[in-house]
C-alpha cells in the first residue's frame, strides 16, 4: 500500500515535469517573437559629386581639414578660438540642448523596467473592536492585525512590445544627442558669424575713419581755396556736406557693430554690460574647405542622423502597434505574513501565498487597434519623407555656399581692381582740382565712387569669412555619426548633472 501511494505521487511528478518543459519551451520561444517591421535605412536621393565645387579646390588635400570638435581653429584666430571655447561652457541654449539629451536617456531606462517584474509591498497594522451586536459574532471583539504582504507581477513581453519600446526610446535618445550636436555646431557657426561680421565693420570703420581724416585736409584745402578767391562757397559747402555724411556713415556702422558685440556677449554667457570685443579690423581670406563626396555628408550631418533615428523610433512603433492585436500575459504573485502580534506575526503558521495567470485579449474595438497601427505607419512614412528632404536641404546648403565662395572669390579680385581704378581717378581728380581745371564736383564724385568701392571691398571680405563658416556648418564641422552614443551606453548609468 505505501509503495502504492509513493508510485502514485512519483507519477504526478512526472506529469507535471512532462507538462512544464514543453509550456516552459513555448513560453521561451513567444517571448523571442518581436511583431513589425525589421528597419532598414531607405535609400536617399545623393549625387555622385558636388556641382559647384571650385575647380582649384579638387586638387586639394583630399582629407578633411577640418579639426574635429574644433573646427574654428583652421582660421588660425587666436581671439575667436577664445570666444569659441566659453560656448560648451557657458551658453545657457546648449546646456537646455543636454538637459533635453539627459531626458530621453532617463526614458530609455524607463522603458527598460518593463523587462523586469513589478515588485510592491504594502504592511499594514491595525487595532480592531467589532460591535457586540454584529451578527454571528465570535468569541473575539477586539483583535490586532498585522499585514506584510510582497505582491510580484510580471507581463513577460511575448510579442515584442517591450522591445520595440526600448528601441524607439533608444533612437529618440540617439536622436536627441544628434539634436544637440547640432545645436552646438550652429551656436559655435553664430559666434564665429558673429565675429567675422564685426571685425569686418571694424575694417569698415577702420575705412572710414580714413576717409573722414582726408575729407578734413580736403575742406581745409578748400576753405583756403576760398579766401584766396581761387574756390566758391559752393566748393565749401560741397566739402562740408562730404564730410559730415561720412562722418555719420561711421557713426551708424558703430552702433550695428554694438548689437554684434552684445549678441556674441550671450552667446559666450555673459551680461553685454560685462563683456567687451576689441577692435580689430579684419584682414583674412577664408581657408580652403574641401566638401568631400556628397555621400560623405550622410554620415557628418547632425541632423541627418537625427532624422535617421527618428526614422528608427518610427519604425518600431509600428511593432508597438501591431503587438495590440495579440493577448496580453500576466503572471502575478502575492505572498507575506498575517498575525495578531509581533510574537506570532513572522512565523511560519503566519504565511499565506496565492499566484495566479491571467490573459487580457481585445475582442472588439471598433478599429481603435487598426486606426493606431495605421497612424504608427504613416508616422513612418513621415519620417522617411523627412529625413530625404533633410538630405536634399544639406547637399542645397552645401552647393549654395560651395557657389557664394567661388562667385566671391572671383567678385573680390574683380572689386579689388575697381578699387585700385576709383584711387587713381581720384588722384588725377584732385590734381585736376589743384590746379583749377576741374570742379569741386569732380572730385566728389571721384571720392564717393573710391570710398563706395573701397567699402564694398570691405564687405566682400566679410561675407566671404561668413559664407566659409556657413559651408562649415553644412558639412557637419567635423562631426561623424560614429560620436552618437551607442545602445549600450544608453542603458549605463547617465552621468551627473553638472551644477
Amino acid at each position: 500500500m505505501i509503495l502504492l501511494e509513493r508510485s502514485v505521487l512519483e507519477s504526478k511528478r512526472l506529469l507535471r515535469v512532462l507538462i512544464a518543459g514543453p509550456v516552459l519551451s513555448v513560453f521561451l520561444i513567444l517571448s523571442g517573437c518581436a511583431v513589425g517591421p525589421h528597419y532598414s535605412r531607405p535609400s536617399p536621393p545623393v549625387a555622385p559629386a558636388y556641382k559647384e565645387t571650385p575647380e582649384n579646390w579638387k586638387q586639394a588635400q583630399p582629407a578633411d581639414q577640418l579639426t574635429h570638435g574644433k573646427w574654428w581653429e583652421i582660421y588660425q584666430d587666436a581671439g575667436l578660438i577664445a570666444l569659441e571655447e566659453k560656448i560648451d561652457v557657458s551658453n545657457q541654449s546648449l546646456k537646455a540642448a543636454q538637459a533635453q539629451f539627459q531626458q530621453a536617456r532617463a526614458l530609455v531606462a524607463f522603458n527598460r523596467a518593463s523587462y523586469f517584474p513589478m515588485v510592491t509591498t504594502g504592511p499594514s497594522a491595525s487595532r480592531d473592536r467589532l460591535s457586540k451586536n454584529r451578527p454571528l459574532l465570535g468569541a473575539t471583539t477586539n483583535y490586532t492585525d498585522l499585514v506584510l504582504p510582497l505582491d510580484v507581477s510580471y507581463e513577460p513581453d511575448l510579442w515584442g512590445r517591450v522591445r520595440r519600446t526600448v528601441e524607439a526610446a533608444r533612437a529618440n535618445a540617439q536622436a536627441s544627442a544628434a539634436d544637440l550636436e547640432s545645436v552646438r555646431l550652429s551656436l559655435h557657426a553664430e559666434l564665429a558669424m558673429d565675429y567675422f561680421e564685426a571685425r569686418a565693420l571694424d575694417a569698415e570703420v577702420q575705412l572710414l575713419n580714413s576717409t573722414v581724416t582726408a575729407y578734413e585736409k580736403a575742406l581745409e584745402l578748400t576753405n583756403n581755396r576760398y579766401r584766396g578767391g581761387i574756390a566758391s562757397q559752393v566748393d565749401v559747402a560741397q566739402a562740408q556736406t562730404q564730410l559730415e555724411t561720412t562722418r555719420a556713415q561711421a557713426t551708424d556702422l558703430t552702433a550695428q557693430r554694438a548689437a554684434y558685440e552684445h549678441a556674441i556677449a550671450v552667446l559666450v554667457g555673459e551680461p553685454p554690460a560685462d563683456f567687451a570685443l576689441p577692435m580689430t579690423p579684419l584682414n583674412a581670406v577664408p581657408p580652403v574647405i574641401p566638401p568631400g563626396l556628397p555621400s560623405d555628408l550622410l554620415e557628418r550631418r547632425p541632423d541627418i542622423a537625427a532624422a535617421e533615428r527618428r526614422m528608427v523610433a518610427a519604425n518600431a512603433q509600428i511593432g508597438v502597434a501591431r503587438a495590440a492585436y495579440f493577448p496580453a500575459l500576466t503572471l502575478s504573485a502575492s505572498g507575506g505574513f498575517e498575525g495578531t502580534s509581533i510574537s506570532n506575526w513572522l512565523t511560519g503558521p503566519s504565511g499565506f501565498a496565492a499566484a495566479g495567470l491571467s490573459a487580457l485579449q481585445t475582442i472588439f474595438d471598433a478599429g481603435q487597434r487598426h486606426a493606431v497601427s495605421q497612424q504608427a505607419q504613416a508616422a513612418y512614412d513621415e519620417s522617411v519623407a523627412n529625413y530625404r528632404q533633410d538630405v536634399l536641404t544639406a547637399f542645397l546648403e552645401v552647393e549654395d555656399n560651395l557657389a557664394a565662395l567661388r562667385i566671391l572669390e572671383n567678385e573680390a579680385k574683380t572689386e579689388d581692381a575697381a578699387v585700385a581704378a576709383a584711387e587713381h581717378s581720384l588722384a588725377l581728380s584732385n590734381h585736376r582740382y589743384r590746379g583749377g581745371v576741374a570742379t569741386y564736383l569732380e572730385v566728389i564724385t571721384a571720392q564717393s565712387a573710391a570710398l563706395s568701392d573701397e567699402r564694398t571691398a570691405v564687405e566682400l571680405s566679410g561675407r566671404r569669412m561668413t559664407d566659409s563658416v556657413l559651408l562649415i556648418k553644412a558639412l557637419g564641422g567635423g562631426w561623424s555619426t560614429a560620436s552618437l552614443p551607442s545602445a549600450q551606453s544608453l542603458t549605463s548609468s547617465p552621468p551627473a548633472p553638472s551644477p
